[in-house]
């Protein structure tokens, strides 16, 4: 269970729950997209929290969890370090969509993966499985959600929306104490960054989203587009 959240994001989040279940009553697939650090897991927690709040079950998972493996990029040689290389490379659309998100969506088997390769680890696991009840609603937070090789796999998108510098300068500061200063601040920098604005630029990821949230206040978040 994520910590209590203060009392205009409950609303916010309890209120966005509240449309996704009208959606629909079978099995449903939501995205929570952003940029690094805007927030998009603790957000996904609260949102499955309230959903459950409402009587259905829910699924996390993170398509962080749905990378190839660096040993993958290792033995064949590839660019997965670099903005672009991060961009172009890492994502392992075929694991996702047929172990995590066509299963868990209204038509698929109800027999999911959650996670496919531990990104710190490497280590396989798509083996192990769940079994999401018709009702189930999977919550996946993760960058470039919206990419067309997702395109058919969504049933709602949210996109938190947060200021580029705001977000570089959380990530640095969340991952300074495991990295370093210098090593956090080149990886956000010349990696995720730089993937991130690839990824607006050529997906334009808030023409896509259901709704935008501000996210900047984590106390205070707003409806920008719903």
């Amino acid at each position: 269970m994520p910590p209590s959240a203060s009392p205009p994001r409950r609303e916010l989040i309890d209120d966005l729950a509240i449309r996704i279940l009208a959606i629909s009553a079978d099995r449903l697939r939501i995205a929570v997209d952003g940029y690094t650090a805007s927030g998009k897991t603790s957000f996904a927690h609260e949102l499955a929290a309230a959903i459950r709040s409402h009587g259905r079950p829910t699924l996390r998972a993170s398509l962080d969890d749905f990378k190839k493996p660096w040993s993958d990029a290792r033995e064949k040689g590839y660019d997965r370090t670099s903005g672009e290389g991060f961009y172009r490379n890492a994502p392992d659309f075929t694991s996702a969509r047929r172990l995590l998100l066509e299963p868990a969506g209204p038509n698929g088997s109800g027999t999911v993966v959650l996670c496919a390769h531990d990104p710190l680890t490497g280590v396989d696991h798509r083996n192990v499985t769940v079994a999401a009840p018709r009702d189930a609603v999977l919550i996946v937070d993760s960058v470039f959600a919206m990419r067309p090789e997702y395109e058919e796999n969504w049933d709602f998108r949210v996109w938190l929306d947060v200021p580029a510098e705001v977000s570089l300068q959380r990530g640095i500061a969340r991952d300074s104490p495991s990295e370093g200063r210098a090593e956090a601040e080149r990886l956000h920098r010349d990696r995720y960054h730089e993937s991130e604005r690839i990824y607006i630029a050529e997906v334009d990821p808030l023409s896509k989203a259901d709704v935008v949230i501000d996210n900047t206040d984590f106390a205070n978040p707003g409806w920008i587009h719903t």
